[in-house]
């Protein structure tokens, strides 16, 4: 398995999916290896997760490091040393501890995940140097029209995408409408070789955040508390319509600190979303928090009044992995997204009706005003568990241990 996300790096809830993987697929006879990169390369490293590697699993990490943070020159750096990506210093060793590790222990397939386009490079190369049927995991759409921005960036992600069609014997996405984009795209490749392994929740990391958990909510006695937990990209997941709902409902006198207060965890641009907040006239409402351990942020998650979640509409073929973390903590699920996308599908299904149009401020604050009466009258609830429970990392790593017994 390579991946660049994988304990000890400190990073969203996409680091959950391989790690997971690695642990549960032993349950069915699958013993996995992990290729990673060196720690050195992450910005940020936590080890609150670093006993949840399993027991005796081997793990090379390849030397490799951030062009931007460890390579440059007072900022800048040759073009070439950012292709694919940051990270592709990674890429020689990678395919020499990968070539090791074939040698050593003769795998019987490759798994190679994005998003970190390095990381199935890598994948590929193996591939190519050794024919062992290759998983690669697109979780999303690797490239679309005007993505990634740069032309050059979007040149060679395209090359490489193509390259990984061709040469994997499984490409994996964690939606329908992302395989669906695929499959349109590439209408020659078999239709069998695209599959959908969605994201999904750790019933263990759970169970722990609830051993010792504190029960009381996290706001005073008539503060209705929302936490939006993890990454808000400021355009695909742009809160200024939602700000601007705040802002009317305040003015108005339909809000207020004292009443409602809405906690922005670890957005990854805290000190953007602190002076717009300010320009809005509502930092007295939301607040921007900086990243806590895994286990701390669904504790978070568990104590909240309702869980906020932002998906806008160029995401349709994604879901964020986060919204099945909601479902299990349980909490109600205010979701600000497009009606027409997987994320609004996915949301029916488990039952969760608050939703608006996250471009439509209008749309956002009849449902804030729904959600704080429901909350007054004691009418607001979360998913049920045993929907939710269809939803856990277990169960997804059933689905690719049945993956890897078709094409081995």
């Amino acid at each position: 398995m390579i991946a660049y996300h994988y304990p000890p790096v400190r990073a969203s809830s996409g680091i959950q999916r391989t790690l997971k993987f690695s642990a549960y697929l032993r349950d069915h006879a699958w013993e996995p290896m992990v290729l990673t990169i060196s720690p050195r390369a992450y910005e940020k490293v936590s080890d609150d997760q670093m006993g949840e590697i399993p027991t005796g699993m081997v793990v090379e990490r390849a030397f490799g490091l951030d062009t931007a943070r460890q390579l440059s020159f007072k900022g800048r750096y040759l073009r070439w040393m950012s292709l694919p990506d940051r990270w592709v210093s990674w890429w020689p060793m990678g395919v020499i501890k990968g070539l090791s590790l074939i040698r050593r222990y003769r795998p019987k397939a490759i798994f190679a995940t994005f998003p970190i386009a390095t990381s199935p490079l890598i994948g590929l190369t193996l591939q190519r140097l050794t024919g062992l049927p290759l998983i690669t995991d697109f979780r999303d759409s690797m490239t679309e029209p005007g993505y990634p921005a740069d032309p050059l960036t979007w040149k060679i992600w395209t090359r490489l995408e193509r390259a990984l069609v061709k040469h994997s014997t499984r490409v994996v996405f964690t939606t329908p409408g992302a395989r669906q984009m695929y499959a349109e795209r590439y209408p020659e490749i078999p239709a069998e070789r695209w599959t959908v392994i969605e994201n999904g929740f750790d019933e263990e990391n759970f169970r722990d955040a609830e051993a010792g958990l504190n029960t009381n909510r996290l706001g005073p006695a008539g503060q209705m508390v929302l936490v939006h937990s993890g990454i808000l990209y400021p355009k695909e997941r742009d809160p200024r319509p939602f700000f601007t709902a705040l802002q009317r409902l305040k003015r108005e006198g339909q809000v207020s600190a004292a009443q409602l207060k809405v906690i922005l965890r670890a957005t990854g641009s805290d000190d953007a979303y602190r002076d717009m907040l300010a320009k809005f006239g509502i930092d007295d409402i939301v607040t921007v928090e900086p990243m806590v351990a895994y286990k701390t942020a669904l504790q978070e998650m568990m104590r909240a009044d309702g869980l906020l979640l932002m998906q806008g509409g160029d995401c349709n073929h994604q879901i964020p992995a986060k919204l099945y973390e909601y479902a299990r903590a349980g909490r109600p699920i205010v979701a600000l997204t497009d009606f027409a996308g997987n994320t609004a599908e996915l949301l029916g299904k488990l039952g969760s009706p608050l939703i608006a149009n996250i471009a439509d401020a209008d749309s956002i604050r009849t449902v804030l005003l729904d959600c704080l009466a429901s909350w007054r009258s004691g009418q607001l609830h979360g998913v049920r568990r045993e929907v939710a429970e269809t939803c856990s990392r277990r169960s997804r790593s059933d689905e690719l241990a049945r993956l890897l017994e078709q094409i081995t």
